[in-house]
């Protein structure tokens, strides 16, 4: 059996990483049985030192895009089968720029902003023992802030990082509109990242500038929820 290794449920996620979480909704949709193992002690064992990978049977693969790759490959071949080559490459597009971009909208909403850290700080650290729970969070912020400079999302003024995020959050919602899926009535691996970075910032136990704009978008509350309830069973 497969085994997801993650964070763990925090900040009201089922894992509180859009990239394990992206995983883990793949997973459900193609009805693939598995194990989560959500722990933060992970990250030491990951064979990237970063979280998701997954264990099958004697292979280890790490990294959300190759983690789906293989299951693609190995699991379920024609998963994407009824998109065509079109919708195919636009899905390719839209899951990089969540990924590459939208993905530090994100991070700097939670690490950065000195309202919603000490949120992030507990859910992600409050298991650690003394004296680690002290130290650890503050390393780890100083890295992932010295880490948004080097990217660039730090650098912009609180409307410009605003603008990016909207920009992506309108466009989801055109391209969604009422469907139930990013391309119609049937799921595909573009909504397993799509749902994953949306929930980030709307099902989230989260209140912040970016979780403002995400929940303008009616028909983007709408999707989360469906797929929410379809898959994990529920709604936060």
């Amino acid at each position: 059996m497969i085994t997801l290794y993650g964070f763990g449920p925090a900040l009201g996620l089922y894992d509180p990483s859009p990239f394990v979480l992206k995983v883990a909704t793949w997973l459900r949709m193609a009805d693939i049985e598995y194990r989560y193992n959500g722990n933060i002690h992970n990250l030491g064992k990951a064979p990237k030192k970063k979280l998701p990978y997954i264990q099958d049977g004697q292979s280890l693969i790490a990294d959300s895009t190759f983690i789906l790759r293989y299951l693609k490959e190995h699991r379920a071949p024609r998963f994407d089968d009824h998109l065509s080559a079109e919708q195919q490459a636009t899905a390719c597009l839209i899951s990089k720029a969540l990924e590459e971009q939208f993905y530090w909208c994100i991070v700097y909403s939670r690490w950065v902003v000195d309202d919603t850290w000490p949120q992030v700080k507990h859910a992600l650290f409050a298991p650690l023992p003394l004296p680690l729970k002290l130290l650890v969070p503050y390393l780890a912020r100083k890295s992932v802030i010295k880490q948004t400079y080097s990217q660039g999302i730090s650098r912009h003024s609180d409307d410009e990082r605003q603008t990016l995020a909207n920009d992506t959050l309108g466009a989801l919602s055109v391209l969604i509109g009422d469907k139930p899926f990013c391309f119609g009535e049937r799921p595909c691996s573009l909504d397993a990242t799509v749902y994953a970075f949306l929930a980030a910032v709307i099902l989230v136990d989260l209140t912040n500038a970016l979780t403002d704009v995400a929940r303008s978008y009616p028909n983007l509350i709408d999707y989360c929820q469906n797929i929410q309830t379809r898959y994990f069973g529920r709604t936060p």
